[in-house]
């Protein structure tokens, strides 16, 4: 059986990991500023993390939701206590998408209406209602696009203002820190009115955390940089589980759940709170969410002083690079030549980097290095 070519693959292979390196078959080992996709949290293999789902999978690996799962409590604690959330329930799931899929749904229950609105360059899954939300025609299929979608930008709140109006709009839907669409800031002035606008109309405001959340930001989620802001729905996904598939649904206690309004067979499994909990030790302990706004400063403060950047933006640990051409070419030679993983956005000439939240100095300054030179030697790039 073939495997459905769907991925551009780089002919590479990691076979371990540790920290914030991989390592191929042959030994080379790579500095990891990418994380998979921002999905590793606290590191490679990190030795909490291992020993928690290695003790849960010896133990009890998966029963349904048919039944009580301790864990999945004790998560929900950790969860709440570490975000300052407390007072919202949580859903579980296994990925980002079907977090902005429940999310939706629980919008439309809640005010019985089927548009959503959302923003320009945002990026919110690939399935049903979360692509159909997701600013890129090209992977929506004719299927998803019966959910009716209005994209919106946040410089232009007359629109947005009167579109809310409407009363049509089950749910908004943003990412305080847009990711694929190349590391953009949202204004928080501008999503504060929006969601004041949003309890006028009953319109459910959804804050997707799935990449830029989870300490990534230097907060625990990126809307929090925005005082006041509280969101009816959170979503969360990638650094949840440092690799091991897990999502979650944050959801206001306005909202009322009753049996059978959701469900899910894996999501919420005995591993996968394993993991999630792990993550949340580790974070804790060791303070990365703290690390991660200190080090993101340090890091973007020594590429901005590198000749011939178009711009260096973000927040934490989730920057981009913006040069004045595509940079998929220095991408390959930062991985080919000099091992170290890079993010591409749907902006071509944006480099995104999102590495584990426990990198160190050392290894940002090694990237410094080695990218000042590339852009010193090779201009072509």
């Amino acid at each position: 059986m073939k495997l459905f070519d769907v991925y551009p693959l780089y002919d590479i292979e990691p076979v371990k990991g540790f920290g914030t390196y991989v390592y191929d078959a042959s030994g080379n080992r790579y500095l990891d500023l990418y994380g998979g996709h921002a999905v590793i949290s606290i590191g490679h293999a990190h030795p909490t993390y291992v020993e928690a789902i290695s003790r849960q999978v010896s133990q009890l690996g998966f029963y349904s939701n048919s039944v009580k799962n301790r864990l999945q409590q004790e998560l929900a604690d950790r969860l709440g206590d570490l975000s300052g959330l407390n007072d919202y329930q949580l859903f579980l799931i296994n990925s980002g998408a079907e977090a902005n899929e429940n999310a939706l749904k629980l919008a439309s229950f809640h005010n019985n209406r089927t548009a959503v609105l959302a923003l320009h360059k945002g990026f919110h899954g690939r399935t049903s209602a979360a692509v159909r939300a997701t600013d890129n025609l090209k992977i929506q299929a004719p299927i998803n696009r019966g959910v009716e979608v209005t994209y919106a930008d946040l410089d232009d709140l007359d629109a947005i203002r009167a579109l809310l109006h409407t009363h049509k709009y089950t749910a908004f839907i943003a990412e305080a820190i847009q990711g694929i669409g190349g590391i953009h800031i949202a204004d928080g002035k501008a999503l504060l009115q929006v969601r004041q606008w949003c309890r006028e109309t009953d319109t459910v405001f959804i804050s997707d955390e799935i990449q830029c959340g989870y300490g990534r930001s230097g907060r625990f989620f990126a809307f929090q940089e925005i005082p006041d802001l509280e969101p009816d729905i959170v979503t969360v996904a990638k650094g949840m589980g440092n690799g091991f598939p897990i999502g979650g649904v944050l959801i206001h206690p306005r909202f009322k759940a009753w049996h059978g309004m959701l469900g899910t067979t894996f999501g919420g499994s005995h591993l996968a709170c394993a993991a999630g909990i792990a993550v949340l030790q580790v974070m804790e302990k060791e303070k990365l969410i703290d690390k991660a706004g200190q080090l993101g400063t340090y890091l973007m403060d020594a590429l901005k002083d590198i000749p011939g950047l178009v711009d260096v933006r973000g927040r934490g640990l989730m920057i981009g690079i913006e040069l004045d051409s595509p940079v998929a070419a220095l991408r390959k030679t930062l991985l080919f030549e000099k091992h170290i993983f890079t993010g591409s956005s749907s902006d071509p000439n944006v480099i995104r980097i999102l590495p584990p939240l426990t990198i160190q100095k050392v290894q940002l300054n090694e990237f410094v290095q080695v990218f000042t030179e590339l852009l010193s030697t090779t201009p072509a790039l």
